[in-house]
């Protein structure tokens, strides 16, 4: 070989090293990528730029912000005023004229009556609020370069690294689960040189800053006053530092470190509340012990144990959906341009965020995901950052039982049980009920009593919907011994409606009133949200008699009681299909179908509820989806994110994707609606978290549903998502788990399903399937398994202008097998 062609071979070998090593890079980029937001700028000013973290006590903010870095702070109990209740019991002697006023078609006139004796005389909830802002001044770190900022959703941990000079610094920031605390830990490549000063801030008045004993940075307040409620929660904010070498400096308000190889920053923050009702716990003493537990261990113990707490729930789900280049941006990047482009790793990256942000806002023993998660920055921020519980709170739980998360819906079961305790005075005192009862907003002090004003706050149905949270609770687990836990709640709201219930002077229907389609309201009701009767209000009714007859004969409880609930279950109004083939949305065929409204609370029914199936109810089915285009897909966030569960409940993969782009949108893109902020948080606008839970729920119907009878797989499979996928660890009702299900050009080709407490498995999948064992059995009558029980729905009332036409549904293929605990059963694409 001459040294020409020695030359040549290896410039061609240096330059396949070269293109192999590129390779390797994006194969290895692609791979970090996967589950991270990651960005090349700091989040500079803006809150919905900087990444969450939290571990359901604590919730931060990290800008990742070069040489004035913030972490925002919160504590799940930190909320202004103190115990108090918001009942108004002047409303019971105008009740009666109320209804009369509604009946007679002067819904107005009711709800100006409502205004003048309900509301404006008691608070209309406290307000969730931060604790303040750590702030680390990093002295000539203004010109930097290599700069990355990562949220890592598989460990929980956000971090920051960037270059000046020859030197590499990198920030580490936990919400540590397990310790109660926030640890920041910062480190270089060479030593001695991490400098910084730390000082706080906080929106409250009322706080103090001070070093204690040269080591404990500390700030203490008092939350505000709000409404005439006096702010009674004192809360303390410690941070103490752990240096590897250098010197150590403070004032009365600053804490520095200079020349250190590396810092660990252990914060902790905690209030006087105890419970709803208790306040005299010592904000200091909480605070100091978290912190004194933690400050013993390094970081890299408290790492290992906070991702293996954190993977313990976190690791349950698995879900492929395949891959593209787009995977090697920013997530910035990937918001902007997801519309534009395939890629279907971004759709991962949101669900499993989803479930990354329940599990950091929502532990057990803890305070329930609120309107914003467990992050907030503002004093006041919109809507209070309270509990909406006509619909906001619910969906924030919307993925708990099916995504594997079934621990973290405690907090908010143990949220409604303690309504149940204060809604139960509420009960009597507005309505003369026994029971319990809860309107459309609440807060940590577990308010019941209506807020805001008539036309929002006269809605009763909150306390009768979020009690269907604890039977969804036990139809995915079966276990009888929290069922007999739950029971009295359920048996409370359903005792609130018998009493309240009256009979329709026109229809003779038994119905709500007054009541309302939340936050809707139409022209021929005088602009007036009030009403009797509306199809939500009887969904809700219907719902609440349905599980309460059920948990009873389960338990072998109430007889009599029961039996006079089988009785006004009968005398519920029938769903309504209007002149425009619509499911109507009061009892009256008034709604028009240029109305655009946010919510469309009457196809409560259609989900979370499962009173309209297209295979039961197929009528009711065809309505609800005329309901859905006639008010079309321009949304708030939450709304967004509502409609893609209702989509996928139609078995319409493809517009449930249309909705899944419009969500994962920059805000702004889309005109009218609402979109998701950098940081992937959801924008209603504001941010609202609702739309985050909402969107993973939505895209977990797509792949599987459970309410209808049957485990169905791949109800609603969009066209880019047919090729190839696969997804691990959904649960559906009667303790089913879905331990996996691949899918190739729109068929199951495996799915392995575990049965934790026997009984029938109905499967309704998109192919024929056989199994690995045995004979597959084709699915005859009903489901003989209790859970999957659907409860008969009245024939509806169709307008005779309605033009209706039935749908059009793909071929299934269902079979039957009798399964038992703790076994898997393996089904093949036949």
């Amino acid at each position: 070989m001459n040294l020409k062609t020695k030359i040549s071979c290896l410039i061609s070998f240096v330059f396949f090293l070269s293109l192999s090593s590129i390779a390797d890079l994006k194969a290895q980029k692609k791979k970090e990528a996967n589950l991270k937001l990651w960005y090349e700028q700091p989040a500079g000013k803006i809150w919905e730029n900087a990444l969450p973290i939290g571990n359901g006590v604590l919730g931060a903010m990290v800008y990742g912000n070069v040489d004035q870095e913030m972490i925002k702070l919160n504590e799940h109990t930190l909320w202004s005023g103190g115990p108090n209740r918001n009942d108004v019991p002047e409303t019971l002697g105008s009740l009666d004229q109320i209804r009369q006023l509604i009946f007679a078609g002067k819904q107005k006139e009711a709800e100006r009556l409502s205004d003048k004796v309900m509301f404006g005389k008691k608070s209309s909830g406290q307000i969730f609020q931060p604790a303040g802002t750590l702030n680390l001044n990093f002295p000539g770190h203004g010109s930097y370069k290599k700069y990355y900022r990562a949220l890592d959703i598989e460990k929980a941990i956000a971090e920051t690294s960037y270059t000046i000079g020859d030197v590499t610094y990198t920030r580490s920031v936990i919400a540590a689960f397990g310790d109660s605390v926030v640890v920041m830990h910062l480190t270089a490549n060479k030593q001695s040189q991490i400098s910084f000063t730390a000082s706080y801030t906080t929106p409250h008045q009322r706080a103090a800053i001070k070093v204690v004993a040269g080591k404990d940075f500390t700030m203490t307040g008092l939350t505000s006053d709000h409404e005439g409620v006096k702010g009674m929660l004192k809360y303390e904010v410690i941070s103490r530092f752990k240096n590897d070498g250098g010197i150590v400096t403070s004032t009365d308000s600053t804490f520095s470190i200079k020349g250190a190889n590396a810092v660990t920053i252990y914060i902790s923050v905690a209030t006087n509340f105890k419970n709803y009702k208790d306040i005299s716990g010592d904000a200091h003493e909480k605070a100091l012990q978290h912190l004194d537990k933690a400050y013993s261990k390094s970081f890299g113990t408290i790492l290992n144990a906070h991702i293996r707490a954190y993977q313990k729930y976190f690791n349950r789900v698995k879900l492929d959906l395949g891959s593209s280049e787009s995977i090697q941006f920013p997530t910035d990047q990937r918001l902007m341009n997801f519309r534009k482009v395939s890629d279907p790793q971004f759709v991962v990256l949101y669900y499993q965020f989803g479930r990354y942000l329940l599990i950091s806002s929502s532990q057990p023993g803890g305070q329930p995901a609120n309107l914003q998660g467990i992050w907030n920055d503002k004093l006041y921020p919109a809507w209070d950052s309270k509990y909406t519980i006509n619909i906001n709170a619910q969906m924030n739980y919307w993925p708990a039982e099916s995504t594997n998360l079934a621990e973290l819906h405690e907090p908010f079961l143990k949220m409604v049980k303690e309504l149940s305790e204060t809604g139960a005075e509420t009960a009597k005192s507005i309505y003369g009920t026994r029971g319990w009862v809860t309107h459309h907003n609440t807060d940590i002090w577990r308010i019941t009593g209506p807020v805001d004003g008539a036309f929002w706050g006269i809605w009763n149905g909150g306390g009768g919907w979020t009690s269907q949270h604890l039977w969804t609770h036990y139809l995915y687990n079966g276990n009888k011994n929290y069922l007999n836990t739950a029971y009295p709640i359920l048996k409370g709201a359903a005792t609130f409606y018998k009493d309240f219930l009256v009979a329709h002077p026109t229809y003779k229907w038994l119905v709500v009133n007054p009541g309302t389609s939340p936050e809707n309201a139409p022209q021929a009701h005088g602009g007036s949200s009030l009403d009797a009767g509306t199809t939500m209000d009887n969904q809700i009714v219907f719902d609440v008699f349905t599980s309460t007859i059920s948990a009873a004969r389960i338990l072998n409880r109430d007889p009599e009681f029961i039996d006079s609930l089988v009785q006004m279950r009968k005398l519920l109004p029938p769903m309504h299909i209007g002149k425009y083939g619509q499911l109507q949305e009061w009892l009256d065929d008034v709604d028009s179908p240029n109305d655009k409204h946010r919510h469309i609370s009457h196809l409560y029914g259609l989900f979370p509820s499962n009173q309209i199936s297209p295979y039961h109810t197929p009528l009711l089915f065809s309505a609800a989806k005329n309901t859905l285009l006639q008010r079309g897909d321009v949304s708030t966030g939450w709304s967004m994110a509502w409609k893609i569960n209702w989509w996928a409940r139609m078995q319409d993969g493809n517009h449930a994707y249309k909705l899944i782009q419009n969500q994962l949108t920059p805000l702004g893109d889309n005109p009218g609606g609402g979109g998701t902020y950098n940081n992937l948080f959801d924008a209603h606008p504001p941010f609202q978290i609702d739309g985050n839970f909402g969107c993973t729920s939505g895209i977990t119907e797509m792949l599987m549903q459970s309410a209808d009878g049957a485990v169905h797989l791949l109800p609603a499979l969009p066209d880019v998502w047919e090729k190839k996928g696969s997804v691990s660890g959904l649960r559906a009702r009667g303790g089913f788990e879905v331990v996996s299900m691949e899918w190739a050009d729109g068929k199951v080709v495996k799915v392995i399903v575990k049965s934790t407490i026997g009984g029938n498995l109905r499967l309704r999948v998109p192919n024929p399937m056989n199994m690995d064992v045995s004979v597959l059995k084709k699915a005859k009558g009903a489901n003989q398994n209790s859970f999957y029980a659907v409860e008969e729905i009245p024939d509806a009332i169709i307008s005779e202008k309605a033009n209706l036409l039935p749908p059009v549904l793909k071929e299934t293929f269902v079979y039957d097998i009798q399964t038992y605990p703790g076994k898997l059963y393996t089904l093949l694409l036949d």
